[in-house]
């Protein structure tokens, strides 16, 4: 059946309503930044750029990095908007345009999406400068409430020990990135667990002028273990959208993979004098593997 106009939005060019992107412009292996400044510092890199569009915090460059087709691709900051880019990017292969109808299961297309971003370290060994690669990303926000997310029993019981040690009302979610990326581009970096929060400064244990309802938040971060058959299982690192992309990629069938550039230290204290280059290593890093 066709999806109605209200749910499936398009603008009146034909393009899908946020990202104001048509399904040629993008290609199935996407770089996403949260900075929409940051995306020119990885089209810079390009040969050739064939497309620059822009809309609200999503801007999208398209064009050619050694013969392949690459797009990247700004969101802003947190969950919700890996929501909206992560739904509508779906939409953009999986959807046809003109008879509104979601493609065949047969016809369906697996993008190749890597968040390249920034990140705060939760424990001293994780060096600012350090660049990580995320195993597994636990969600505290609550956009799995809303969608029927499938976990793994690893995946439960990592989420019921962190929202014991965190005495949360609600249980958070843990999800598995792509093995097959990780492996790919991320194989020499540290692999790590990443939280992602709901926001930058009570979620991630800043005080200024209001207190934290648990005083003791960043230390229950740090000291979180879950001992498995796997091994042990703590948090690395946190920041505001990598359990989004997780968590919305298993179940839209999608490879996906948040690697970070380490530029605080919330156990030491350190924060990177030069954020832009460690950054840039990174991009440099990401676009010489895809």
């Amino acid at each position: 059946m066709p999806i109605a106009e209200s749910e499936f939005i398009l603008n009146k060019d034909g393009s899908v309503y946020h990202l104001n992107l048509l399904p040629d412009h993008i290609s199935d292996t996407i770089i996403t930044v949260g900075d929409p400044e940051r995306v020119p510092s990885v089209s810079e890199h390009f040969d050739s750029i064939e497309t620059k569009i822009h809309k609200r915090e999503f801007v999208t460059h398209v064009g050619y990095y050694k013969g392949k087709r690459i797009a990247v691709i700004s969101t802003g900051m947190g969950t919700d908007n890996i929501d909206i880019l992560m739904n509508e990017l779906d939409a953009l292969v999986n959807i046809d345009f003109m008879t509104r109808e979601v493609r065949p299961q047969a016809e369906h297309i697996s993008l190749r999406i890597v968040r390249v971003g920034t990140s705060g370290s939760l424990q001293a060994d994780v060096p600012v400068g350090s660049l990580l690669a995320s195993e597994h990303a636990v969600g505290l926000d609550s956009l799995m409430q809303f969608y029927p997310l499938v976990e793994t029993g690893l995946e439960v019981e990592v989420a019921q020990g962190i929202q014991q040690a965190l005495q949360l009302p609600y249980r958070p979610y843990c999800v598995r990135g792509s093995d097959l990326l990780r492996e790919q581009i991320g194989h020499d970096m540290i692999m790590g667990n990443t939280l992602t929060c709901p926001g930058f400064y009570g979620p991630q244990g800043r005080v200024l002028r209001l207190d934290l309802r648990l005083p003791h938040l960043i230390e229950a971060y740090q000291n979180y273990r879950y001992q498995s058959a796997e091994g042990e299982f703590r948090l690395t690192n946190f920041e505001m959208e990598t359990a989004g992309y997780y968590s919305l990629g298993r179940m839209l069938g999608h490879e996906v993979l948040s690697l970070n550039a380490i530029v605080a230290n919330r156990a030491t204290g350190e924060f990177a004098t030069n954020a832009d280059q460690i950054v840039g290593d990174l991009i440099q890093k990401t676009l010489d593997r895809l």
